[in-house]
């Protein structure tokens, strides 16, 4: 064999040893380039399902009004393209309306009883979960200038006491403390939920209403609260469910989740309500 034909094989040698080579590296930088998007991509969809978005309808008794609407707030804040909208008011007649078909994808009540009509009428879907407790406080115009002191003086013939309806979780827990305290009171008129109450005070169309503790703090220096040791005996627990007639389940189970939080603990505890 000639020098020449030697070092020409030696050069084709080399050149397919180069060319696996680069083939080797080639495919080498392909499985490394393609490991992080793999890697990326389940990340991406571990994260997307359950993505919270849409609309979300929460009936509530009316003495959750000023917490849940700032929940409401947090919620939309937490969840970017979220709407939560509320319907606040007697829980007795919130429970009439799901249970007559209104919309609605989560409810929270002021009371095992109310929460009853609902889930009696296989509405709720799962069982409810108690997430606050309440008790009940006399609401009195500022400064007190009848001077009450006791649920007893509520009875004087010559007071105007507003209480709400017997149906309503806060009314049904008054006759409870009224009962339990062998007092009969007259009120100039029974309201369909605790707003309605300690409004008749506010506007000094009554000396007092029985209320929640939670509404009392929410008036601020509009009513002065007078405390009285029956109610103890009448606290409600509040329990929260979702529905089963929910359009938007995950955004509902997410609402809920937020309200028994301990950041939704923070803000109910804040507002006055105890723990469940």
């Amino acid at each position: 064999m000639t020098r020449i034909a030697r070092r020409n094989r030696r050069m084709s040698r080399m050149a397919a040893v180069s060319a696996a080579a680069l083939l080797a590296l080639s495919a080498c930088s392909s499985a490394d380039s393609g490991a992080p998007a793999k890697s990326d991509s389940a990340s991406a969809s571990t994260s997307s399902p359950g993505k919270v978005s849409g609309d979300v309808t929460v009936f509530a008794a009316a003495s959750l009004k000023e917490s849940f609407e700032t929940l409401g707030k947090r919620f939309e804040k937490e969840h970017p393209g979220t709407e939560v909208t509320f319907s606040f008011g007697g829980s007795d007649s919130l429970a009439a309306s799901i249970t007559g078909g209104a919309p609605a994808d989560v409810f929270a009540s002021a009371s095992p009883k109310t929460m009853k009509i609902v889930t009696d009428a296989d509405g709720a879907s799962g069982t409810p979960a108690t997430f606050v407790r309440n008790q009940l406080e006399i609401a009195t115009l500022p400064g007190n200038p009848r001077k009450i002191g006791s649920l007893e003086d509520l009875t004087e013939s010559d007071l105007k006491v507003v209480l709400c309806d017997k149906e309503v979780p806060c009314g049904a827990a008054a006759q409870k403390a009224l009962d339990a305290s062998k007092l009969t009171l007259t009120p100039v008129s029974y309201e369909q939920d605790v707003k309605a109450a300690l409004t008749k005070v506010e506007l000094k169309e009554a000396d007092a209403a029985v209320v929640y503790k939670t509404d009392v703090h929410a008036a601020g220096d509009k009513v002065e609260g007078v405390e009285f040791p029956e109610s103890a005996d009448a606290v409600n627990d509040y329990p929260i469910a979702l529905l089963k007639e929910s359009k938007n389940t995950e955004a509902a189970k997410a609402f809920i989740a937020l309200v028994r939080s301990a950041e939704g603990r923070q803000v109910l505890s804040e507002a006055g309500f105890l723990k469940p």
